[in-house]
C-alpha cells in the first residue's frame, strides 16, 4: 500500500528518504528543532527503571510533566515510560503537578521491582514446548500493563517505545500513532499490546534476544518513495532486539525534533576487573558491556559538546548514575546532594538486570535519579527550583 502524502503523525520525511539512508548522530546541526521538551530514558534493566522513576518524581514536584512533548525510551526506561504512559490520562495535575502520580506509577513500579524477570523467561522458554523467552517476558509485564495496547497511550505527549531491527539494523520504534522502520514502512494506529512494545525494547541480548513480533496480518504504508528493504519478509515475523543496540539513550526520535532535551542515562558503571572470565560465555558478555560503555560515552560526549555549543539551538540537561555532583554547584538549601560519590557508584554499579530490586536498592535508585534531576534543573534551566526533600529521607545519597 502507498500513499501520497504524510500526515502531521506520520514520521519525519528523512526517515523514508532513501538517499540519505545513514541516520545522523546527536551532534547533527543541519534542521532547527521546533520548541519543545522532549525527555529521553535510557536502558539498564530494573536498575534504569527506578532511577527514571525518581527523575519523573522530580519532575512532576517541578511542574514538567505537564510541559513534555515527548517521551523516548529504551529497555529499562520503557518499562517506567510505558507505565506513566498508560496512566497519563488518570493523573490529576494541581497546578502542574500529579497529586496521584505516587499511587498510579511509583507504587506499581516498586511492586513490580519485586519481580524475577530475566531467568524464569530463559529457563522455561528454553525448556517448554511452545513457549518463547519473549512469551514468558510479555507474561511477566502484563502485570504492569494488562491487556493495554499502544491505543491506550495518550496523544500527547507522544511515547516512543524503542527497539532494534536486528533483520535491518536500524531503529524500529512503538507509538499510538504508528510503528515504523523507515526501511521497510510503517504501521497506522497499530493494535500491538503495550507489553509486547515494552517486551521488544527489553530484550537485551543475548538472553532475552532477540524478540520475535509478527505483523505479517498488518497493513503496512510504505510511502511515496520506494523503501529500501521491498521484500514482504521483511514485514511478516520480524525479529527485534533491546532498542539499547540502536540507540542506548534513546535520543534518536526527540533530538531532532525539539529544542530543550531532558537526558537521562542509568547505564551502569562498567569498572576495571582483573578476571573477566576464560569462557566464551563470560567474554562475550563483558565484551557488550565494552561496547556498550563506549558507543555510549560517544553519545554522551555529543550531547554534552551540544548542550555547551554556542551555535547548536538545544538546551536541556544530561544526568547519569554516574553524575559526580560533588563537583557541580550546590546551593546550601540542598543538604541532601551528594558530597562524594561513594553512594551514588555503588547504586551505578547494580547489575544490569529484570530481578527482585530490595528495597533498600530501590529507595536509594529512586532518590538517586530524584537528586540528579534537581540539580539538572536547577544547573541549567530554573536556577529558581525550590528545594524538595528526597522522597525516601532515611535512605541518604551522603
Amino acid at each position: 500500500m502507498t500513499s501520497s502524502s504524510y500526515d502531521a503523525d506520520s514520521p519525519d520525511p528523512e526517515d523514508f528518504d532513501t538517499d540519505s539512508p545513514v541516520r545522523k548522530g546527536p551532534d547533527d546541526s543541519e534542521s532547527t528543532p521546533a520548541e519543545g521538551v522532549g525527555l529521553c530514558l535510557s536502558g539498564g534493566g530494573f536498575r534504569a527503571m527506578l532511577f527514571h522513576l525518581g527523575v519523573l518524581k522530580r519532575l512532576n514536584l517541578a511542574g514538567w510533566l505537564p510541559r513534555l512533548d515527548r517521551v523516548s525510551s529504551v529497555s529499562g526506561g520503557s518499562i517506567t515510560a510505558g507505565l506513566l504512559g498508560l496512566r497519563w490520562d488518570e493523573l490529576t495535575f494541581t497546578d502542574g503537578v500529579a497529586t496521584n502520580f505516587d499511587a498510579l506509577v511509583t507504587d506499581p513500579l516498586r511492586e513490580f521491582a519485586h519481580t524475577k524477570v530475566d531467568v524464569p523467561a530463559v529457563a522455561t522458554g528454553a525448556l517448554l514446548p511452545f513457549v518463547t523467552i519473549s512469551d514468558r517476558v510479555v507474561g511477566k509485564l502484563r502485570r504492569l500493563y494488562g491487556d493495554a495496547t499502544l491505543q491506550d497511550l495518550p496523544d500527547r505527549p507522544r511515547f516512543v517505545i524503542n527497539a532494534t531491527n536486528l533483520e535491518t539494523g536500524v531503529l524500529f520504534r512503538f507509538s499510538k500513532p504508528y510503528l515504523a522502520d523507515y526501511t521497510i514502512g510503517l504501521v497506522r494506529d497499530p493494535d500491538v499490546a503495550l507489553a509486547q512494545a515494552v517486551g521488544a525494547s527489553a530484550a537485551f541480548p543475548p538472553f532475552l534476544s532477540p524478540f520475535e513480533i509478527d505483523l505479517s496480518d498488518a497493513t503496512w504504508d510504505l510511502g511515496e518513495k520506494p523503501v529500501e528493504n521491498p521484500s514482504p519478509a521483511f514485514r511478516s515475523e520480524i525479529l527485534l532486539s533491546d532498542g539499547g543496540v540502536y540507540d542506548n539513550m534513546g535520543l534518536e526520535t526527540v533530538w531532532k525534533k525539539y529544542r530543550t532535551v531532558l537526558v537521562s542515562d542509568a547505564g551502569g558503571h562498567m569498572g576495571a576487573d582483573t578476571d573477566p572470565g576464560r569462557d566464551w560465555a563470560h567474554g562475550i558478555l563483558r565484551v557488550l558491556h565494552i561496547l556498550d560503555s563506549q558507543v555510549r560515552s560517544l553519545r554522551r560526549s555529543a550531547v554534552v559538546k551540544a548542550f555547551k555549543s554556542t551555535t547548536d539551538p538545544h538546551d536541556g540537561f544530561f544526568i547519569s548514575t554516574v553524575s559526580q555532583l560533588d563537583t557541580w554547584p550546590k546551593p546550601k538549601n540542598r543538604p541532601y546532594l551528594p558530597t562524594d560519590s561513594t553512594v551514588t557508584m555503588e547504586l551505578a554499579r547494580i547489575s544490569t538486570r529484570l530481578t527482585d530490586t530490595p528495597d533498600d536498592q530501590q529507595e536509594g535508585l529512586v532518590n538517586w535519579g530524584f537528586a540528579a534531576a534537581d540539580a539538572g534543573l536547577l544547573a541549567y534551566l530554573d536556577p529558581d527550583l525550590p528545594a524538595e526533600p528526597l522522597p525516601y529521607p532515611d535512605r541518604p545519597l551522603a
